[in-house]
């Protein structure tokens, strides 16, 4: 197995040998907090993977994280399904190794990273159950499904630690890697583009006949269709389902079951147990007698962190602290108090003091939606079956629109490598069911599909053309474009060797010259490309300077004038360079092993 992974990551060093790139290796980091996956295989697998299935909800999930996060725009979550889902794939692929091959991580170990998490925290450097709750709300997760992931996380980093740590580099490759890191440059340059010309460039009828003749393929039309198509939407049928005030009454009270409570706790410990019981007496009499709940945690609660603040642990869900304590506030509304009972080798009295759920009012959208989507998912799953039915049995889709009320829309003319498409049409797999042979060669309506978020499509092609050529003078202005960018590139190039020629000669050549000094390989500035060509320029001589030129795109070129090599001070820069090299090993070997994987798996993408 190890050889086979060298074979797949072979090559590595030839990389790491000029300009130092540092390779962060968090394939699957705390920050990306990955998807969960169900086990087991059902339909509603959108994957599996050597039999483990990967469920549509873990996608959604995934996707939904990412959009919350403001890293996936609205628009596009739909097109990045799919590169979502091979994420979750190789994310299994390393599931499946670590298990295999015994890596785990105890609850004690979980505990203790929650524990230590800085997210956590409060301002006084203590764990803080409100912040823990907000920061799970944030991201999608609930406390046992937060511990499921860094369960997981924490076991493939076990993985890719081992990766890591057996790689290493000599102290030789070390030297002269940090050298070539620590070398920095002083050069100017001057950036020419067309105004720098003499005149300027034309393009004559023959130059672009010419052109044109060279370059057809630049100017074909591709094979395009025109799609009737009908789209069937949950949502849209769950709208005009009308919802009873008092169903949505009883869903926000059943929705307020599970919400956070603020919560604040009054501990008696004692290990004389009837000491205990009395000592809680006494505060149920304080209670029974009008006084307040803080004070009496101040008096008599044995929890001195919480009893400073009047007992208030801060807002509460289920999972942080296990039964009985949680079922127990469950069962509380705003303003009440529990019976005592035991927990955690003390006796408890809690009392809610606030629900942190918006009002009825700011929910009734959303419950609304929910009840509505409920309503209709029969009716909707026997639409589903219609659409398939009727569509496959049709000529075209005129007749299903009309049966079914739907209505038909069409489409303008569509590649199959169409880029940038809006709506339903630019979904993964759309196009393609589109270009298939039953729906384009034999005139098929397409199969259901299947876009996700119950939405399903059903296509016909309308019309059809095929790959052509496009005539000269159709495409003349675009060959004209083509044409004076290539002549001005040329130009400018030999413009560029023109003084490049004269400075090697001693002259002075009047350019709008611009001063780099001590450059770095990763500095920011100037252009890239200029930084890579004044690093790739030979040293000068003493006394001497070295010329080139350097292509930077958009009709621009740049002429350098490389003046002298020196060398930045960073002591600690060797042992950067070592975890860096480790780092890039580490992470090509992971590389390897995932292409092993992948190679050997069984992968049924549904």
């Amino acid at each position: 197995m190890l050889q086979q992974i060298r074979e797949h990551s072979s090559g590595w060093i030839s990389k790491v040998v000029i300009g130092v790139v540092v390779v962060v290796f968090a394939l699957f980091g705390l920050e990306n907090l990955g998807s969960l996956f169900s086990g087991g295989s059902s339909k509603n697998d959108v994957a599996t993977v050597n039999g483990d299935g990967i469920s549509r909800r873990s996608l959604d999930e995934q996707v939904m994280r990412l959009a919350q996060s403001g890293d996936l725009p609205p628009e596009k979550q739909e097109q990045a399904r799919g590169q979502i889902l091979d994420q979750l794939i190789q994310q299994k692929l390393l599931d499946q190794y670590a298990a295999k091959g015994g890596m785990a991580v105890s609850d004690a170990q979980i505990d203790q990273l929650i524990l230590n998490l800085p997210q956590f925290k409060s301002n006084d450097g203590k764990f803080s159950t409100q912040q823990f709750v907000e920061k799970l709300r944030q991201i999608g997760y609930t406390p046992e499904t937060f511990r499921d992931y860094l369960k997981r996380d924490l076991t493939i980093r076990q993985l890719q630690n081992g990766l890591i740590l057996g790689s290493f580099a000599t102290g030789a490759e070390r030297s002269k890697i940090t050298a070539l890191s620590n070398e920095t440059r002083d050069f100017r340059y001057a950036i020419l583009d067309s105004s720098n010309l003499s005149a300027p460039v034309q393009a004559s009828d023959e130059e672009l006949q010419q052109y044109y003749d060279q370059h057809k393929e630049q100017y074909v039309r591709p094979e395009q269709v025109k799609l009737d198509y009908l789209v069937l939407d949950k949502s849209a049928l769950a709208k005009n389902v009308s919802v009873s005030d008092s169903d949505l009454r009883a869903e926000y009270d059943n929705q307020a079951k599970d919400a956070a409570r603020q919560v604040s706790d009054i501990v008696i410990s004692d290990k004389d147990a009837q000491k205990a019981k009395a000592r809680m007496q006494q505060v149920q009499q304080q209670l029974d007698g009008g006084k307040d709940f803080a004070s009496v945690a101040r008096q008599f609660s044995d929890d001195k962190a919480s009893a400073s603040n009047g007992g208030d642990l801060g807002n509460v869900t289920t999972g942080i602290f296990g039964e009985p304590f949680d079922s127990t506030v469950a069962k509380l509304t705003k303003g009440q108090v529990s019976k005592p009972f035991e927990f955690d080798g003390a006796l408890h009295l809690v009392k809610v003091t606030g629900i942190d759920m918006p009002s009825f009012d700011e929910l009734k959208p959303q419950i609304t939606e929910r009840l509505q989507l409920q309503k209709v998912n029969s009716e909707f799953d026997n639409a589903v079956e219609e659409l398939g039915d009727k569509s496959f049995s049709a000529d075209n889709l005129d007749s299903v629109a009309k049966d079914m009320k739907l209505p038909l829309q069409h489409s303008d003319w569509l590649a199959e490598d169409s880029d940038n498409i809006d709506g339903i049409l630019g979904e993964p797999g759309v196009l393609d069911a589109a270009f298939s042979s039953d729906v384009l060669s034999k005139g098929y309506n397409s199969d259901v599909l299947d876009l996700g978020n119950d939405r399903r499509v059903v296509l016909h092609v309308s019309e059809h053309r095929d790959q052509q050529q496009l005539p000269f003078d159709q495409v003349k202005d675009r060959v004209r474009q083509a044409v004076i960018a290539d002549k001005t590139r040329s130009a400018l190039n030999d413009l560029a060797k023109q003084r490049v020629a004269s400075l090697k000669q001693g002259e002075q050549v009047a350019l709008g010259w611009q001063s780099a000094a001590k450059v770095s390989r990763n500095a920011d500035t100037p252009d890239a490309k200029i930084i890579n060509r004044a690093f790739a320029l030979p040293r000068p001589e003493q006394g001497k300077h070295s010329f080139g030129t350097a292509e930077l795109g958009d009709n621009k070129v740049a002429v350098l004038e490389l003046n002298g090599v020196g060398t930045r001070s960073d002591k600690g820069s060797e042992g950067k360079i070592a975890n860096s090299i480790r780092d890039a090993q580490g992470n090509s070997v992971s590389k390897g092993l995932l292409d092993l994987l992948n190679e050997r798996a069984t992968i049924d993408r549904k």
